[in-house]
């Protein structure tokens, strides 16, 4: 490692809780050095910098001058995933072109989300790329000059615009001529016909375009600041690569970009072609499944928050379990482990000793009540002198500004039910992060877990044993409070990689006490009959807390369970090695007289030969592909292709064409700065 010929790739990955780095040798793509800093979600350069000031750092002999050697930055990320679950984003205007009105209630637009502005305009064209009626270009003016001061962005959906994009088009330049904004039209995301689903897709992109250019931002200041001179790439979610650029202005590309990444960066760690992926981070844990080198891809497109984007992405299961989720015990004691993310007691006590104090308090103080042991905090990154979010409302502003960077009690800050309201909402908002007792504490309490105060930790089980249990908080009785969270926390893992050895939908909801649940519990029997299921590929399993639940879920699955090298990490080591690929699908049709239409990216051209048809279908993805995969870095192109024909009943050759789809994929690994 302290050769100076070795080139540098790094990967980085912006989770829900950490953002990780790793420094690849750019000829082996072995790792070289990892780091982890915490994600500062109200500055995310701060987080960003933070991980590859102590990757580089991490190179030791070798760190003298190692930015000069960095030759490409690559990024992953679940920003954008996030914020379609949570129902963020920037303000919008869809322009819809040529809909009618049962075409607008199925695209789901006007209920989608709070104050997404929606309009109508006439135009579009048939399914032949024939245009139907003009596009009314006084209407367009109009909704422009409504609407452009109030929004930050426009998506744009035409009718058939797959099949002729003219009127998409048009109506971007237009837009981007009277404006600065930027603006998605629905055919450059998806080849598919359905224009509702289109629209949907145009309008989370336009929503999400404010988002990844912070990162993107983030990432370049960081890049700037140690002197890397190398192309910006980002991970999307199918497990590709493109120019930050170029993604920046389609971020709904990266939804599911984290567990793609993971896929990619799981296959390289470990050397294997079939497992099953279980990535577990602190907010959320990621399943797919690699066959024969390859991941599995949804190609009804992904699936995120209960919306069906037209987006390709890879077949992944996504579930609010991890290190940090929040943690709550019923009237009988036992513990659920829910979807939602909290910040450890451990982690905030290891920044800001004051919480040992106000956890201290709350055990002195019998009638602390039932948030004992909770905190609110700003965002990690955020300030208090920093501008206030726009549309909060007058309760809301008033909570926000009694919360500090310093975590403060929440049975101080939200004595009432009203104020404890509010504060959720501030927290769904994005705007204010909660801290409880989670699984991370529980694994302090264990001694299976030591990065951050095991103290902090016991006093905020103390608290559980005393307020929940109703008991007083013996030493035996803090370890079994943590032990059920350990337990429930191994045991929802168990349950998610089985139900994705036997697909989504093979284990009934009610199979709660049933055989499915006797081998996650780890109880092997039920009644006189032994009970025993198991993946036969292994499951690859990677992310920081892994180690800390996996070898039990291996056992009680009796599985393989692999644990890669620089597992941790997996997320930044597929961000770095991943391929840039494109495809393009280009539809041929047939009217059966002997007429063939090539719906083109840009145009529809008519032939009177099926096979000069397809000839050009051919040249025109194989040429747009190739021309998409060098615009996003790549260096040399590979092409693979895929062609299904449909003929008419007793055809004999192609002229007997009713309709033929080209499919064509171009890939190349990333041109590397010299």
């Amino acid at each position: 490692m302290t050769g100076s010929t070795i080139n540098y790739l790094i990967g980085v990955d912006t989770g829900g809780t950490y953002t990780d780095a790793a420094v690849m040798d750019s000829a082996t793509n072995a790792v070289l050095a990892s780091a982890k800093a915490l994600t500062t979600r109200g500055d995310l350069a701060v987080g960003v910098c933070e991980a590859i000031e102590r990757v580089l750092s991490a190179l030791g002999d070798d760190s003298a001058g190692a930015a000069s050697r960095v030759r490409l930055v690559s990024v992953s990320t679940t920003l954008a995933t996030n914020a379609v679950v949570e129902g963020h984003g920037s303000p919008v205007c869809v322009v819809l072109v040529g809909f009618d009105e049962t075409m607008v209630q199925r695209s789901g637009l006007n209920s989608a989300f709070p104050g997404l502005v929606v309009e109508s305009i006439a135009g579009g064209h048939n399914h032949n790329g024939g245009e139907v009626e003009k596009l009314d270009v006084d209407a367009l003016a109009s909704v422009v000059e409504k609407h452009g001061a109030a929004v930050e962005a426009f998506a744009v959906a035409s009718q058939f615009a797959v099949r002729n994009p003219a009127h998409e088009l048009a109506a971007r330049d237009f837009i981007t001529d009277r404006t600065s904004l930027p603006v998605t039209v629905s055919s450059e995301l998806a080849s598919a016909l359905d224009a509702p689903r289109r629209a949907l897709t145009a309008a989370l992109n336009a929503r999400l375009i404010s988002r990844i250019s912070l990162l993107i931002k983030a990432v370049q200041q960081a890049m700037e600041r140690f002197g890397i001179d190398a192309p910006l790439m980002m991970t999307k979610g199918d497990g590709s690569l493109a120019r930050a650029e170029s993604v920046a202005l389609r971020p709904i590309e990266t939804v599911l970009s984290g567990p793609a990444a993971s896929l990619v960066g799981a296959a390289t760690l470990s050397g294997l072609s079939n497992f099953i992926l279980s990535d577990m981070g602190g907010t959320t844990t990621d399943l797919g499944v690699l066959e024969n080198g390859r991941p599995q891809v949804n190609e009804q497109g992904a699936d995120v928050g209960g919306w069906r984007t037209m987006v390709q992405a890879i077949d992944v299961r996504t579930l609010g379990l991890g290190g940090d989720s929040e943690v709550a015990f019923d009237l009988k004691g036992a513990a659920t482990v829910g979807a939602r993310r909290s910040v450890p007691v451990s982690l905030i006590a290891s920044r800001y000793p004051g919480v040992i104090r106000q956890l201290e308090d709350d055990i002195s103080d019998a009638e602390s009540g039932s948030m004992a042991g909770q905190f609110a905090m700003l965002p990690l990154g955020r300030l208090p002198g920093d501008a206030q979010p726009a549309g909060l409302s007058k309760r809301e502003q008033e909570l926000l500004e009694n919360i500090t960077t310093e975590p403060l009690a929440l049975r101080k800050l939200a004595a009432g039910s009203g104020t404890h309201r509010t504060l959720e909402t501030l927290s769904r908002k994005g705007h204010v992060q909660l801290a409880g007792f989670t699984p991370s504490d529980a694994a302090h309490v264990l001694g299976l877990q030591d990065n951050w105060s095991r103290e902090a930790a016991v006093l905020a089980a103390r608290l559980l044993v005393r307020n929940v249990l109703q008991k007083p908080p013996t030493d035996e009785l803090v370890t079994l409070v943590a032990q059920r969270v350990w337990e429930e926390t191994v045991r929802l893992t168990g349950r998610a990689v089985l139900e994705t050895a036997l697909g989504h939908h093979a284990i009934e909801p009610g199979d709660a006490g049933g055989l499915i649940d006797v081998v996650c519990r780890g109880q092997g029997r039920r009644s006189l009959a032994r009970v025993s299921i198991s993946p036969e590929v292994p499951v690859v399993a990677v992310g920081g807390p892994v180690k800390i639940y996996y070898p039990e879920v291996g056992r009680r699955l009796e599985c393989e369970m692999v644990f890669p090298q620089s597992c941790e990490v997996a997320n930044a080591v597929g961000a770095a090695t991943g391929m840039i690929a494109r495809t393009v699908t280009i539809e041929v049709n047939g009217n059966g007289a002997g007429v063939f239409r090539v719906h083109g990216p840009q145009s529809v051209t008519q032939f009177s030969s099926a096979g000069a048809a397809m000839d050009e279908a051919n040249r025109l993805a194989r040429e747009t592909a190739g021309e998409q995969v060098s615009a996003m870095g790549g260096g040399k192109v590979s092409f693979a292709e895929d062609i299904e024909k449909f003929l008419l009943p007793d055809a004999v050759d192609d002229n007997g064409l009713l309709r033929a789809t080209v499919k064509i994929e171009a890939t190349a690994r990333p041109a590397l700065s010299l």
